[in-house]
């Protein structure tokens, strides 16, 4: 049967949002539900004239679509998913959806590691577009050159984000198993998705079948800096190009100055040197730019191109994306979450912002912060924070209480190192403590994995009335406290 209306349970998500703009472009009827949907993404659907249903039900199966496709958030219990496998409907992942129906006849460029992935997805389809070499591609969020996750070209290249995450309730395999990769770049390997992976070797186990499975004609670009990288890439039957500040690596980053107006650094490559100007600031965000570079050059791309395309990249939302300025307060959106996301993020805005208050608020929401895995580790990684707000740990009852993250711990723990800190007892408290606490000069640095109840928003909106003082930059002391006790 032809194919012509897909329905996506779990359309909310970046990746299912980003798939469903993928085939409503490539002419297929698409609908899909998923729960209260806030933006980028709520907008991102609305400006395709996608009505997604909110709640789970059988009836939004009616009329009966050709394909279903269920996201990795959906339960086998989800009485959604349930009904369209008892119907008989065809139904796939998300992976295997990208894979069947947009894959054949592309090379697929895959993009994975722990951290940056969204980032360097969306810089590596900027540099192969500026480039003229019109690439696909499918990234969980949205890149700023393109204000779209997706996007269906003629182009031989489709550029994927390659998530380790398992793929479906039915399909326990990570995702990135699923797209065959041609071409790929490895990033940091680290512990991450402690729902799923019981170790660090179990991790190591994944990657290591992707690096392993990888074609003998294709390219792998891998992290030179990172050991469990070093190790990865021992298993590669194609070639290796490696980046990084070591010095034995391909492409190494050298020279790296951060100021007001991004990172400015040089390539070494084969004994010559290229300078690069980039509009993102961190030494995190210098090493993901190299990557892209590295592998656009390893496809041909001249450095002159790279050079320019590199300045012209604008972001990525949710990644150290400014949401808004009210009163001379910044507030800024992150999705970190990892103790190494969050210890890079906050170096990064403390080279960005050297002599402003950073007042970090802190959403343990993902399937690894919500657990104790990271209790001792995220005590250094907010160093360089001036003040650190804890929200309560996300969809806490789901979990035994001594296996949760334990913000009062962790509060306490950043005070006796010297960060400020505060476990709130609610968004509602946090928010509180903002509006009472914020000063001109500040800035607000939400970091949580999802939407963090639109906060940043409600944050801005509320600012606008409120009347501010100027505070004394790094350090300046709270006006009252709304934290546990």
């Amino acid at each position: 049967m032809t194919t012509k209306h897909i329905h996506f349970i779990g359309i909310g998500g970046t990746g299912m949002g980003a798939l469903a703009g993928l085939c409503h472009q490539a002419g297929f009827r698409v609908t899909g539900t998923d729960g209260p949907i806030y933006p980028p993404m709520s907008t991102y659907l609305a400006s395709l004239g996608i009505k997604p249903f909110e709640g789970y039900d059988p009836a939004h199966l009616d009329p009966q679509p050709n394909l279903v496709i269920i996201g990795n958030v959906v339960r086998k219990d989800n009485p959604e998913a349930q009904a369209a496998i008892k119907q008989g409907i065809r139904y796939l992942s998300m992976p295997d959806a990208i894979a069947d129906l947009f894959l054949p006849h592309k090379k697929s460029l895959v993009i994975t590691g722990t951290h940056g992935k969204t980032t360097m997805s969306s810089v590596m389809a900027w540099l192969l577009e500026h480039a003229g070499r019109n690439p696909s591609f499918m990234i969980g969020g949205i890149p700023l050159n393109f204000d779209s996750g997706a996007r269906l070209t003629d182009g031989d290249t489709f550029v994927l984000e390659g998530d380790e995450y398992d793929t479906a309730f039915f399909d326990k395999t990570p995702k990135f198993l699923h797209y065959h990769a041609k071409a790929a770049i490895l990033g940091a390997v680290e512990f991450d998705h402690a729902d799923i992976y019981k170790d660090l070797a179990h991790v190591m186990t994944a990657f290591g079948e992707f690096v392993t499975g990888l074609p003998k004609d294709g390219v792998l670009v891998a992290y030179a800096d990172h050991p469990n990288t070093r190790q990865l890439i021992q298993k590669a039957v194609c070639r290796v190009v490696t980046y990084g500040l070591a010095l034995d690596a391909d492409y190494q980053l050298d020279a790296l100055r951060i100021d007001k107006d991004g990172s400015h650094f040089s390539v070494i490559h084969n004994d010559e040197t290229y300078l690069f100007d980039s509009p993102l600031y961190g030494e995190h965000n210098a090493l993901n730019v190299l990557a892209c570079v590295a592998m656009a050059h390893e496809q041909g791309v001249s450095w002159k191109e790279l050079q320019a395309g590199v300045a012209a990249f604008k972001g990525v939302k949710r990644r150290l994306e400014v949401v808004g300025t009210v009163k001379d307060v910044t507030v800024i959106d992150d999705f970190a979450h990892h103790p190494t996301a969050v210890r890079e993020t906050v170096k990064a805005l403390r080279c960005k912002y050297p002599d402003r208050r950073i007042i970090v608020a802190f959403e343990p929401r993902s399937n690894t912060t919500r657990r104790k895995i990271f209790q001792n580790e995220f005590v250094t990684s907010f160093k360089g924070a001036d003040r650190v707000l804890i929200a309560p740990v996300a969809r806490a009852s789901e979990l035994p209480k001594n296996e949760q993250l334990n913000p009062d711990e962790l509060a306490q723990a950043l005070m006796n190192s010297g960060v400020e800190s505060y476990a709130l007892a609610s968004n509602d408290f946090l928010l509180e403590y903002l509006l009472r606490n914020a000063e001109m000069d500040d800035v607000i640095v939400l970091m949580s994995n999802g939407d963090f109840g639109n906060l940043h928003q409600t944050l801005l909106e509320k600012l606008q009335r409120k009347r501010l003082m100027r505070g004394e930059g790094p350090m300046s002391k709270a006006v009252s406290l709304t934290a546990r006790s």
